[in-house]
């Protein structure tokens, strides 16, 4: 596709490491490029590139990647792997072991938040809520 537009990710030297686990986490994933200098790879059919940088930039949560969730099921398996060596954060947003932030999010979410006789219920609850709990969110 001409001017195709895909994120690079700068990491500490452990890009190659890095993709190798995304693909992992996410079917239809694989590797394409492997140099010294950067990995090309894809996350169910969305390109990245890892670059092998150093120390000099850190991941922020300025840039998070969200991943819709239709189960609780997939909010759990995503959760579980991506903190697995990382961190917690409130309302779906975790960092994983390399620092790269993502929100895990249930798909049904801009539904409920668009309806208004329960919107402010809904936010209410997931406002409480590290990890999603679509249950939870539908009761609300």
């Amino acid at each position: 596709m001409k001017n195709a537009i895909h994120p690079c990710l700068w990491f500490n030297g452990n890009a190659f490491e890095a993709a190798e686990f995304y693909c992992s986490v996410f079917s239809n994933s694989r590797i394409s490029v492997n140099t010294p200098m950067v990995v090309n790879f894809e996350l169910n059919g969305q390109k990245f590139m890892g670059l092998n940088g150093s120390v000099e930039f850190a991941f922020n949560e300025a840039v998070s990647f969200v991943v819709e969730c239709d189960t609780q099921e997939e909010i759990d398996y995503f959760w579980s792997k991506l903190t697995a060596g990382g961190s917690e954060s409130m309302c779906g947003w975790l960092k994983d072991k390399y620092g790269v932030s993502w929100q895990i999010v249930p798909s049904i979410l801009g539904q409920l938040m668009t309806d208004t006789s329960r919107s402010q219920r809904v936010m209410q609850a997931f406002m409480q809520m590290k990890k999603f709990d679509i249950a939870t969110l539908l009761k609300a």
